[in-house]
């Protein structure tokens, strides 16, 4: 059963036997996923999304058949939510928007008004306690209707999400000045489509990974330059796309070559289109993907290139970086029989490498996530 928590992850305060403190400036904060927390799956007007028709199908697709039906309750316990917030001293609190709770069918004919009540109060009793307010527009939680319609492979998508953008900053600009337009990419589209077990269950790594990934770079740059003319002169807020990732360091130095297209391919075809001064897709990843895809007989590569117009509309469409981070893996070659030992690469034809883990690294609550230093 799902327990209402609030959990906050600390950096380290000790290293090598120092104590640290943090700079000045530097916020605390909790985050939380809109369908993880609400709960309220079908009230007051709120539209059904992937993960409600996922788990009400598959319920053994979870490890105790939970759901997100009630979840942690806070679509009727936001109250405790802020109280929990205020007395662990928060700077800031990060939720997602659930994108059928305000747009039932995820098209823009229909506003739910008791959806907008909710996050209006969420948001105003946030700043009443002094607790910054910062949202995602999207973390996972698609509208089912926009599913039906091919979801994030579908190139319509991102006019879609731009419409929903566009309601919600109308709405909550006027308070909210720090927004993650789209959480964790990687997720959405490489685990999603190369596992096949989560929404829209469709196991598809040759394909439908690389189709998501250039409507998701192009939803989010649509949405950020909606705030970038019509809000931020009104308000001067900060619009960006949150990426996750591991850093890949290669286990000996003849496999550099190989960390590096690991990199591009978990982090590059996330960031270089957006953050690089070129734009586009990572060079050594795009041509690695071309050369595979005419040897598997395809006419294109199967990396979808970007228009001059793409290009230039995603190209800078940020204010920061943002990025979840996890931990970190030894690349090296697999050998024969061998899977990839992560989900972001399982089933992807491209890179046939191998991530480790150093046995001397301190293991975390999550066996799968060692604690392990950036450098």
């Amino acid at each position: 059963m799902l327990t209402r928590t609030v959990t906050l992850s600390f950096l380290l305060c000790t290293v090598c036997g120092k104590n640290l403190t943090f700079p000045a400036g530097f916020k605390f904060g909790a985050a939380t996923s809109a369908y993880q927390i609400e709960g309220g799956w079908n009230s007051d007007g709120k539209g059904v999304n992937v993960w409600d028709v996922f788990v009400h199908h598959h319920p053994e697709m979870t490890a105790d058949h939970s759901s997100g039906d009630v979840a942690c309750d806070s679509y009727n316990l936001w109250e405790e939510d802020v109280r929990i917030a205020t007395e662990l001293g928060l700077d800031f609190y990060r939720f997602s928007i659930s994108w059928s709770r305000i747009l039932p069918t995820g098209l823009s004919n229909r506003v739910n008004e008791a959806g907008v009540k909710y996050y209006n109060n969420l948001i105003d009793s946030l700043l009443d306690r002094g607790i910054e307010p910062i949202i995602t527009l999207f973390d996972f939680d698609l509208p089912k209707k926009i599913q039906d319609l091919g979801g994030w492979t579908n190139p319509l998508i991102a006019d879609w999400f731009a419409n929903y953008a566009r309601i919600v900053f109308t709405l909550y600009a006027d308070r909210v000045r720090t927004w993650i337009t789209i959480n964790e990419p990687a997720t959405i589209c490489d685990f999603a489509y190369n596992t096949g077990t989560v929404p829209p269950r469709v196991h598809d790594p040759y394909v439908a990974p690389y189709l998501c990934n250039k409507h998701v770079l192009v939803a989010h740059a649509k949405a950020w330059r909606i705030y970038d003319e019509q809000f931020k002169p009104l308000y001067g807020g900060r619009v960006s796309i949150a990426n996750n990732l591991m850093w890949m360091e290669a286990k000996t130095k003849d496999q550099e070559s190989l960390a590096e297209l690991t990199r591009q391919n978990m982090v590059g075809r996330y960031s270089h289109p957006i953050y690089s001064a070129t734009g586009g897709w990572p060079p050594g990843l795009e041509a690695l993907l071309a050369e595979n895809s005419k040897k598997e007989g395809y006419k294109k590569s199967r990396l979808p290139a970007f228009t001059e117009q793409e290009l230039a509309l995603v190209k800078g469409s940020y204010d920061f970086y943002a990025f979840n981070y996890y931990s970190s893996r030894l690349v090296r070659q697999t050998r024969p029989g061998e899977s990839s030992g992560v989900w972001f690469l399982d089933g992807a034809p491209e890179l046939k490498v191998k991530l480790d883990v150093d046995r001397n690294w301190p293991m975390g609550a999550f066996k799968d996530l060692p604690v392990v230093r950036v450098h």
